[in-house]
């Protein structure tokens, strides 16, 4: 079967990595000039199936107001007059029940543990780095409060029997030296060993690389303008480059999903949510992390790079701006300063942003739609990386109308129907 898939960033290849495995013809249509140049280019490196929960989460509301009131906030909202924006919201608002979230969670975690699955079988497979540690991740508390109120998030680990670690502050130190130097801040923490971390950008390129070996064509600098359909099956993609056409599509577009998507009447509840990033040059190994360390407080995280530290953190809702604003670079520099003083050259890092596609009640947009020849592989939010591998997967095990290996229930866009 011939197929199209639109993005190039980590889901869109992976996309077109298994759909090709299994025997299809497939084209990657993206207007940047290579692979993984938008939202894959600089996360926080955390391949994190033990982290994947909702935001739409019970006491998230009240959190968020708090949240809003601080300098260094994780969450930060522009006053803009954009109604999906408010829409969204109170979506997401909707799913911040107990029951909602045990859903969305089993959804999430479900979909992330097979991801982890497909990753450790493609490494098997091919002869790939992207400088990938298997370390695990620490997220770590500042406060006993913070160490208190663990005990719901490990009831859901032991639901979806992922292993986990609770440590004390000489734990905390054990598994990751450099806090020695700061153990006065660190009042515990939780560790999920099965964690991994590595490079997207270095991970989504090489992929690329591999799949046009396997015969996958790349229209790159290519704008994606329009999709046209006759009411009952997608007819075409029109482009800068001309029309396209195929048996069937995938719309891989992260947030750019749900324009594209509404021009055929289909209604996606994915909203950017803007990430920023540094990468910073390490200076001194042993005060640099070894793996992923998670900040509780800030909800930031900071992830080991063979010679560099990345930085990553903040939600913010401005709709589609990209623009770097001091104000954001200050928090995240402020949280790897206090935690890993001498490790890196902060004033020499890199700053970044991305918008993270998030869906209101978290689970990713993955599988049919109403039209038999369009999918979609889209909504993972901060969670692209680390469940690219699975839902790709997943997705060309639907088109091909092969068994799934995982149950697909309650992932696909059926789940807005009301």
């Amino acid at each position: 079967m011939k197929i199209i898939v639109l993005g190039s960033g980590v889901v869109g290849v992976t996309s077109a990595y298994y759909l090709a495995r299994q025997g299809h013809e497939v084209t990657v249509i993206d207007r940047q000039a290579q692979p993984a140049l938008e939202t894959s280019f600089a996360n926080a490196g955390q391949i994190s199936p033990g982290y994947s929960s909702p935001w739409a989460a019970p006491g998230i509301p009240a959190k968020a107001v708090k949240w809003l009131l601080q300098q260094h906030s994780p969450l930060k909202i522009q006053p803009l007059m954009d109604p999906e924006m408010w829409l969204w919201m109170l979506q997401m608002l909707r799913n911040c029940t107990a029951g909602r979230y045990s859903i969305n969670k089993e959804r999430m975690m479900r979909l992330a543990e097979y991801s982890r699955d497909c990753f450790i079988e493609l490494r098997g497979e091919l002869d790939i780095e992207y400088d990938n540690r298997s370390l695990g991740t620490l997220q770590i508390f500042r406060t006993q409060k913070q160490v208190d109120d663990t005990g719901k998030d490990i009831e859901v680990l032991e639901r979806c029997n992922v292993p986990y670690e609770q440590l004390d502050t000489d734990g905390c130190i054990a598994v990751e030296p450099a806090l020695a130097r700061v153990r006065e801040k660190i009042a515990g923490g939780l560790r999920l060993p099965g964690d991994e971390t590595g490079d997207c950008f270095e991970f989504t390129q090489k992929l690329a690389d591999i799949s046009r070996e396997m015969g996958i064509k790349y229209k790159m600098k290519t704008h994606i303008l329009d999709i046209l359909g006759d009411g009952e099956r997608i007819t075409g993609i029109k482009t800068s480059g001309g029309l396209k056409t195929a048996d069937a599509y995938v719309v891989a577009l992260g947030s750019y999903s749900t324009p594209l998507l509404n021009r055929v009447g289909l209604r996606l509840p994915i909203f950017p949510v803007k990430g920023y990033s540094l990468t910073v040059p390490i200076t001194n190994p042993e005060a640099a992390p070894v793996s992923t360390v998670m900040d509780e407080t800030y909800k930031v995280a900071m992830t080991r790079f063979d010679d560099r530290i990345r930085v990553a953190g903040t939600a913010e809702l401005a709709a589609f701006s990209d623009e770097l604003l001091d104000k954001r670079r200050a928090t995240i520099s402020m949280v790897v300063r206090d935690i890993f003083p001498d490790g890196g050259d902060i004033d020499q890092a890199d700053f970044w942003t991305g918008l993270r596609p998030m869906t209101p009640d978290g689970p990713p947009v993955v599988g049919a739609t109403r039209y038999p020849n369009l999918f979609t592989n889209s909504g993972h939010g901060t969670l692209g990386w680390t469940m690219s591998c699975g839902s790709s997967k997943l997705l060309a095990d639907i088109i091909s109308g092969r068994p799934t290996e995982i149950d697909n229930a309650g992932l696909d866009m059926s789940r807005y129907a009301d």
